[in-house]
């Protein structure tokens, strides 16, 4: 899959974000390392708390049907600004792909593209549970 199919798929995704409260849709198209693309969109609640980003979304379907190693991430919203992951999707993301590609698309097609360890360098990870 080309890096503009990822994009396209996640721009997809935008019309799914169920956003009553934020009105701020996000999407997210995974690529796993076999090329298999699993996608994600924002999902809210009343309670906030409840709410899930995109990214994860994305990442929790992979991860429920198997998958475990990524290549690379698009994610978009409808925004003129780049819409990076938060806090919390940077350590989920983390957690199976350190070296993750992640590219950001604005509502005018552009592209930013980074990699995880730069959104979250000095990250926790499982090396940090060995013993000693």
């Amino acid at each position: 899959m080309t890096r503009q199919e990822l994009c396209q798929k996640a721009v997809e995704m935008l019309s799914r974000a169920y956003v009553p409260y934020s009105h701020f849709p996000v999407g997210a198209a995974l690529e796993c390392s076999d090329g298999t693309v699993f996608t994600g969109c924002n999902v809210e609640n009343a309670a906030y708390g409840p709410s899930n980003c995109a990214e994860r979304t994305a990442v929790f379907k992979a991860v429920s049907e198997g998958y475990r190693s990524f290549r690379r991430i698009a994610i978009t919203a409808d925004s003129d600004a780049f819409c990076p992951p938060c806090g919390v999707c940077r350590q989920v993301l983390q957690e199976f792909a350190p070296d993750l590609e992640v590219i950001l698309v604005n509502r005018r097609g552009e592209t930013k593209r980074l990699t995880l360890r730069e959104l979250l360098p000095y990250s926790f990870g499982s090396s940090n549970l060995e013993e000693k």
